[in-house]
Formats: structure tokens, C-alpha cells, sequence
């Protein structure tokens, strides 16, 4: 795997661990019962995305290090995962 395909497949898999992760430890104005008028209670009581970029980064490049390992490491492929339905790849019988 080329770093130009290594690095795309970090960045979708950063976004989707990012959705993963960013209810982590979220404060809401309702738990401080502290709620801005306007607002609604669920709404975060102040920016916590900066640790939700560290903590996505760090889990992706966790992942992405065990994917790293398998694939350059043990010699696995991604053609080598099991078929867990094979008739489905094929056209349906008549």
C-alpha cells in the first residue's frame, strides 16, 4: 500500500472514529444546572473539541498502527477476510 492510499484510508477512517468519539465525556449545561436562556439544556456546556480531535487522532492512529501490523507485519490482505455470504456475490438463479 502506497503512503497516498495509507493516508486516505487514515482520513476516512479519522472522520468515522471521530463521529465515534465525540460524545465522550461531554458536559451539558443540565448537568451543571447552569442553562443559558436560549439554549437548550442538552447543549455542551463549553468546547471540548479540541480533546476530541487529540482523542480521534490518537484512537485512529492506534487502529490504523493495528491495520499497519496485520497487513505489513503478518502478511495479511484484505482478500483474505472471509466470504460470509459466497451466493451473494453471484447473479440469483432462475
Amino acid at each position: 500500500m502506497s503512503w497516498v492510499s495509507f493516508t486516505a484510508l487514515f482520513f476516512a477512517t479519522w472522520w468515522v472514529v471521530l463521529f465515534a468519539v465525540l460524545p465522550f465525556s461531554v458536559r451539558t449545561q443540565d448537568d451543571d444546572h447552569d442553562v443559558t436562556l436560549g439554549t437548550v439544556p442538552s447543549a455542551p456546556r463549553g468546547p471540548h473539541m479540541l480533546r476530541a480531535i487529540i482523542r480521534t487522532t490518537l484512537a485512529t492512529a492506534v487502529v490504523m498502527g493495528i491495520f499497519y501490523g496485520l497487513t505489513h507485519g503478518l502478511g495479511y490482505s484484505l482478500d483474505e477476510i472471509p466470504h460470509i455470504i459466497p451466493e451473494a456475490s453471484q447473479a440469483p438463479a432462475k
